[in-house]
């Protein structure tokens, strides 16, 4: 894993002991076939550190959260810019940004209530393997 924090490539910061959270990075690693994004839990040190940078208070996020350069994106709003950098179908997802956030938002925290109870929590965090390992950050 690696320790230095890339300036301008984005970030991916998401819930380490959450079922659906993980899955959702290993829905994103196979599909990042140029590799610009790199992954950090929350619950990290480097997540910690970058939540705090961004004015983002830690203890109250349950979310995915995108960080690009000087700019955060929280829940639904990182999902999106996520699809959008995947590019390909997954770009279609930019419409959606239209949408007002509230309701946006109100969606992705109805399943971040719930994710838990719907699918499972882990005992510890995931541990990459194989040359995705260099894009997490310990």
């Amino acid at each position: 894993m690696s320790e230095e924090i890339p300036d301008e490539e984005p970030i991916v910061l998401f819930d380490g002991v959450c079922n659906l959270c993980a899955g959702f990075v290993q829905f994103v690693v196979p599909r990042d076939a140029d590799g610009v994004f790199h992954f950090a839990s929350l619950q990290s040190d480097v997540g910690r550190r970058l939540l705090a940078e961004h004015g983002l208070a830690d203890d109250e996020l349950d979310s995915i959260v995108l960080i690009e350069g000087e700019d955060a994106y929280v829940k639904s709003s990182a999902v999106i810019r996520i699809a959008v950098i995947l590019g390909g179908i997954y770009a279609l997802a930019r419409p959606l940004r239209f949408l007002p956030r509230r309701l946006r938002d109100w969606g992705y925290d109805l399943v971040a209530a719930n994710r838990y109870r719907l699918f499972g929590e882990k005992d510890q965090c995931m541990m990459p393997t194989g040359n995705v390992r260099e894009r997490f950050l310990d």
